[in-house]
């Protein structure tokens, strides 16, 4: 059974940092970009970040870039997400998820298998 398990979200103040992960299972994850993705309420899910197998090219939106560094480790199969400098508006359920194939792409439709996300809350 595919499963992908993620952990370390919490509350935390703004300027803060969390360090997420995700743990996959079932499943060889080789040839997989990996991604996290994150949904705040009343919002559509967007792409955060993303990492290809080899780990030599990532992504990120806009508004995370200089503070959020994804990475992976292939022989524990996980990634994770060091997010600092915290702002309340990173606030949402962050999301892990699995793409096969070579290139980073950023819609939420084409992500195979997903975690069943997270809890990140920013005070102010």
């Amino acid at each position: 059974q595919v499963q992908l398990v993620e952990s370390g979200g919490g509350l935390v103040q703004a300027g803060g940092s969390l360090r997420l992960s995700c743990q996959g299972s079932g499943h060889t994850y080789s040839g997989y970009v990996m991604g996290w993705f994150r949904q705040a309420p009343g919002k559509e899910r967007e792409f955060v970040a993303a990492i290809t197998w080899s780990g030599g090219t990532t992504s990120y939106i806009d508004s995370v870039k200089g503070r959020f560094t994804i990475s992976r480790d292939n022989a524990k199969n996980t990634v994770d997400l060091q997010m600092n400098s915290l702002k309340p508006e990173d606030t949402a359920v962050y999301y892990c998820a699995a793409d096969y194939g070579s290139r980073i792409r950023t819609e939420s439709y084409r992500y195979d298998y997903w975690g069943q996300g997270t809890q990140v809350t920013v005070s102010s």
